[in-house]
This record gives C-alpha cells, structure tokens and sequence, in this order.
C-alpha cells in the first residue's frame, strides 16, 4: 500500500506545483490566487449541499426500513470530493469538483461497486447480521 500511495504523495504536489506556476505566467499571481480561493468557497458550499441531501436520503431510506446503499456510496464520495477540494491546487480542485457532482460521480460509484463486489467474491469483505 506505501508503495502505491508514495508517488501520488509526490507526484499530485508536483503536478500542482506546475500548474500553480503556469496559471501564475498566463492569468498573474492574483488570479491565480483568486481562483484557489473561488474554488475553495464554491467546493465547500458543493461538499455541504450534497452532504446534507444525502443525510437526508439516507434518513429517509432507513425510515421506509431500506439499506441506504446508493446514498452511503454516494457520501463516500462526497467525503473524498470535500478532502480533494481542501488541498490547495487546480489538479484536486477538478478531482474534488468531479466527486461532488452526481452525473460525473456515477462512474467512480460503479467502480466503487464493481470493487466491493470483487472484494465479496473473493471473502476479504462480508456482511454480518447482529442479533
């Protein structure tokens, strides 16, 4: 797992770093500035949204007596989208934006499925029933 997670910790900084110098030649330092700070207040008023409506879908399927399976997906993602969205830089920004949309976060949540129903078949993840 090191060996997977060290160059996403080296390379993403990297990325973001050249980025923040390109945008910094093309738009200027105080646009550049301004527009982490835009994404920053606009990513966090997304990440709170989405949060709070499916707070309430998973409410509301537990009330009717149903799994909130979809909406707890869907939470994950939004967690992850708000963590990506807290990292200055324009490479997390798209990433984060990308989880907190629901069109775009369909696919990362098939994947996330597909990956869960890998990890079921083989027996490193199970459900249990409490008595």
């Amino acid at each position: 797992m090191f060996r997977k997670l060290l160059p996403i910790f080296i390379l993403i900084p990297a990325i973001e770093v050249g980025l923040f110098i390109l945008a910094g030649q093309y738009i200027g330092i105080p646009a550049t500035i301004a527009g982490i700070f835009f994404t920053g207040i606009l990513g966090a008023y997304l990440a709170k949204k989405e949060g709070l409506q499916t707070l309430q879908r998973v409410k509301m399927q537990l009330e009717s007596g149903q799994m909130p399976g979809e909406a707890v997906l869907d939470g994950a993602c939004i967690l992850v989208g708000g963590a990506f969205l807290l990292a200055p830089g324009f490479l997390t920004d798209i990433l984060g934006f990308f989880l907190l949309i629901p069109p775009l976060r369909k696919p990362v949540k098939l994947w996330m499925k597909a990956k869960l129903f890998q990890k079921m078949q083989s027996g490193q993840f199970y459900f249990s029933k409490r008595r």
